[in-house]
């Protein structure tokens, strides 16, 4: 990639400001990404089909799959066997490793019943606590394999191993977005597989851009977004003068999607450096905003600035935010590890909510939490000579609890509910693909005609599954 001559960037370097950079997952984006019939504006708003409960989503995915039995779900038979060999009602053709005992292992904390409904919320999470009459707990969840990287990939985007758009592409694909100058799907500390944020065979417009620290000690930026070499009324001659040229080749060529989705990203690149940097400077927040979000605090400082940077695109019409803290993945010693994830996430968490309640945003947005899968409620010991107190929890796929707020679900609901050994869902089971046709519903989006056709067939994100599981909606 040469470099653009007078703007200081590559193409490489402005694309990746924009969120459409060549590597991997992007650069199959950009090659299939604005398949015939695609909108030469592609981040135009669009109508819902159906009528919205909210306007945008913000989605806190939790790396790893935090404990459903310490934080929401604790089963009396299992804290009352505790350090006890128990029946495990797992298949004989299954294979859990480290969990041959099957220990009960109680709650490393107790969790209790919180607010006018009475909602189940360990000790870990205080202030999660003081906002339970706002959170819709879904205590039935299942999804479909026990391994991270392919449970992670499809909670993201409906597949296991396929690259399909992320969730937050389809939503930028169905609507559009609210602010012309940024881009309509933003992830913040994203996952470290691309796929979990790109656009596949959708227009790369719809990608995720990806929004990160450095390190712990730096702040979070947007890559390449500012050109120091250029001013604006040059760097805007620049790109006009780009822009004709690739305009020239594209009336030439007929189609070409790679020239295509060059043109759009370099029009939003230098749209973008105008309004994020105001974004990103949260410097005019109110020091009891800060103290809200916990920021400043060294266990929840980068959370809550996640937390409080997705309010900030939110409000200024980002359709879909994605914040990810990892962290979660306790198969030892959950008793000294899941304290230190709760400490990052709980302030944090229930600052966004307060936030968008008192700004008036909740009943528009719809905030998402949850893992890629659970945990079992008997112990892992990894050593295999380690006492209970030292023991973690095993992967579970097959039941786990995920809350969401805001926008068009009831507030206060438990909903759901899994066996005695917290194992399997006796009622109310919801599939990940459920989650998913729920959330586009909420949007105004039907989750089976919301579809893209690409290799001769359509795709959507619930692929052939997925029912909108209305007894959650307000």
């Amino acid at each position: 990639m040469n470099q653009v001559k007078g703007f200081g960037l590559n193409r490489r370097q402005l694309l990746q400001a924009a969120g459409c950079g060549f590597g991997g997952v992007a650069l199959h984006s950009m090659v299939t990404g604005l398949a015939a019939g695609a909108s030469s504006q592609p981040l135009a708003v669009r109508a819902p089909l159906l009528t919205p409960r909210a306007k945008r989503v913000i989605f806190l995915f939790m790396g790893g799959g935090p404990s459903q039995m310490d934080l929401f779900d604790p089963k009396p038979l299992i804290t009352k066997n505790h350090g006890k060999t128990v029946e495990a009602p797992v298949d004989d053709q299954q294979i859990r490793l480290g969990v041959d005992k099957f220990l009960a292992m109680g709650p490393v904390r107790p969790v209790r019943p919180r607010g006018d409904s009475g909602m189940m919320i360990s000790d870990l999470m205080p202030h999660l606590a003081g906002v339970a009459d706002d959170l819709c707990l879904l205590r039935a969840m299942h999804t479909d394999n026990k391994a991270h990287s392919p449970a992670t990939l499809q909670f993201h985007t409906g597949s296991l191993l396929e690259n399909r758009p992320s969730i937050g592409s389809w939503v930028s694909y169905g609507l559009g977005t609210e602010n012309a100058n940024l881009p309509s799907f933003i992830t913040i500390q994203p996952p470290t597989d691309r796929r979990t944020y790109g656009s596949s065979f959708l227009p790369a417009a719809h990608q995720g851009m990806p929004l990160k620290a450095p390190s712990k000690e730096k702040a979070l930026e947007v890559k390449y977004l500012n050109d120091p070499q250029s001013d604006p009324v040059a760097q805007r001659r620049r790109i006009d003068f780009m822009q004709r040229m690739n305009e020239r080749l594209l009336k030439r060529v007929e189609a070409d999607v790679q020239i295509e989705g060059i043109i759009e990203s370099f029009e939003l690149a230098f749209r973008m450096q105008n309004e994020t940097p105001e974004i990103l400077d949260m410097s005019n927040e109110s020091r009891e905003t800060s103290e809200m979000y916990g920021i400043g605090e060294k266990k929840s400082d980068l959370t809550g600035r996640s937390c409080l940077l997705a309010r900030r695109f939110s409000e200024a019409g980002v359709r879909f935010v994605q914040v990810t803290l990892g962290g979660w993945d306790h198969h030892g010693d959950i008793r000294s590890a899941i304290p230190n994830s709760c400490a990052a996430a709980d302030r944090p968490i229930a600052g966004l909510l307060k936030d968008l309640k008192r700004r008036g945003l909740l009943d528009e947005t719809l905030v998402v939490w949850s893992g890629e899968f659970g945990r079992s409620p008997w112990s892992q010991d990894i050593s295999g000579t380690s006492p209970i107190e030292k023991h973690g929890r095993e992967h579970q796929q097959e039941s786990f609890c995920a809350w969401m707020a805001g926008g068009g679900v009831k507030p206060g609901l438990m909903y759901g509910a899994t066996d005695d050994f917290g194992f399997l869902p006796v009622e109310g089971r919801v599939h990940l693909y459920d989650l998913h046709a729920t959330i586009l519903h909420i949007l105004g989006l039907d989750h089976e005609q919301l579809t893209y056709r690409h290799a001769g067939r359509d795709f959507r994100l619930t692929d052939v599954y997925g029912h909108v599981v209305h007894d959650i909606l307000a």
